[in-house]
């Protein structure tokens, strides 16, 4: 059921060319598997990964179940019992937890999922019958998803489902559809100081609005949200969470397809990366993957597309400029590159990252997971990590 590859830990493995487990090695240290399956479910596709480097862990989100392995390709434990939308994950070192993207649009009802995942030891623990399982709402998302901007006195319908019709809503601030992409990193402008949770709006992709051209980035402060963390009972759903965020920023991409699908921030490179499922507009380069330095500075700008309050204008906006690399679109100077990155990407170091692909066998979904290394190739920007490179990334001190 697992496809892996693990480094040799013992010369007896290497000779026999078996692959070697992925425990702890001799300097205390976990070995990162090269490949890894995420198992066959029926659920929905792999939405994001999010890996404990030290601990030996990574975990899937496939919609609507959340599974643990450890990096041997041992199946730990799954998390189930939600109807809400799981997306991406990131875990945080800070507390030992995982923090998702959880939608409820029926019920304007959006929440970052903390789940203490050490607790996780065992298949098909209930989210609602655990404590495990806690969640803190988002009121910022809820008023720009909610906003009729149409003044029409009601809330459209969900663009993403109007098959054929898209413009048959005008609702939804920036053109916002939820959550998606989450990740730890810096304040925007630093590459130290605190870490913030960042959090990226789902953006539908109408082709034909001016004012879903930017992905939407909020930081929170998370160290205190054990006060909002609150049991989700799908019959009433909750309010309990931050009133604002900490901050609220803009980048400009062009319109994407559902927003930042994966968010990552790289401590090496010292960058937020942004997966995305191509966009449709002509006028942009659509690319598939995204970056923004961590030092770039937000700075008031205009949102180009976005009508400012009475008409007039455009609305300001904490605008970040896109990262200096990759591919440049000559006509809007967007860049970025044209790499899959949008159902997993997790950076661990030292220039690698795992990146996951989707499929589907006889109606299930499955994640394929591939430790790659950055070549700052604008062309091809991965490759596949071969033994040494993930040995590397186990000595470097980073690492330690």
């Amino acid at each position: 059921m697992f496809s892996r590859l693990c480094l040799a830990t013992a010369i007896s493995a290497a000779v026999l060319g078996l692959a070697s487990s992925a425990a702890a090695a001799s300097d205390g240290l976990v070995r990162l598997p090269l490949t890894q399956n995420g198992g066959t479910w029926a659920s929905g596709h792999v939405q994001g990964v999010a890996v404990d480097v030290k601990g030996g862990y990574v975990y899937y989100s496939f919609t609507n179940l959340l599974a643990k392995y450890d990096f041997d390709g041992k199946l730990i434990g799954t998390l189930v019992g939600w109807t809400g939308h799981l997306g991406d994950l990131d875990f945080n070192p800070a507390d030992g937890k995982v923090y998702g993207s959880l939608e409820y649009k029926k019920d304007r009802a959006f929440y970052i999922a903390v789940i203490d995942v050490a607790r996780l030891n065992k298949v098909g623990v209930e989210a609602s019958q655990s404590e495990i399982f806690r969640t803190v709402y988002l009121p910022e998302v809820v008023k720009d998803y909610s906003a009729d901007l149409n003044g029409d006195g009601r809330l459209d319908g969900d663009d993403g489902k109007i098959k054929g019709d898209g413009v048959a809503s005008r609702d939804h601030r920036y053109g916002c559809s939820g959550i998606d992409g989450v990740s730890f990193g810096p304040a925007f402008g630093r590459v130290d100081g605190p870490r913030y949770l960042t959090v990226a709006y789902g953006i539908y992709g109408d082709t034909s609005r001016t004012d879903n051209d930017h992905q939407v980035l909020l930081q929170y402060a998370v160290a205190d949200w054990d006060r909002y963390a609150s049991a989700l009972t799908e019959a009433a759903p909750h309010h309990n969470g931050p009133a604002a965020p900490s901050g609220k920023y803009f980048v400009r991409t062009g319109n994407t397809r559902y927003g930042v699908q994966n968010l990552a921030y790289d401590e090496t490179q010292q960058r937020w990366f942004m997966g995305v499922y191509r966009g449709g507009k002509p006028d942009f380069p659509n690319y598939l993957l995204f970056a923004i330095d961590a030092r770039a500075r937000p700075a008031a700008a205009d949102l180009v597309g976005v009508p400012a309050p009475g008409g007039k204008g455009w609305e300001q906006g904490a605008l970040i400029p896109l990262a200096a690399d990759g591919l440049k679109d000559p006509a809007t100077g967007v860049r970025g590159w044209n790499q899959k990155a949008d159902v997993g990407f997790q950076p661990v170091g030292h220039g690698l990252f795992y990146v996951s692909a989707n499929a589907a066998i006889d109606g299930k979904q499955t994640a394929d997971l591939t430790l790659m290394r950055w070549t700052d190739d604008a062309q091809q920007p991965f490759v596949p990590a071969t033994e040494e490179d993930a040995r590397a990334l186990t000595a470097a001190p980073a690492a330690r």
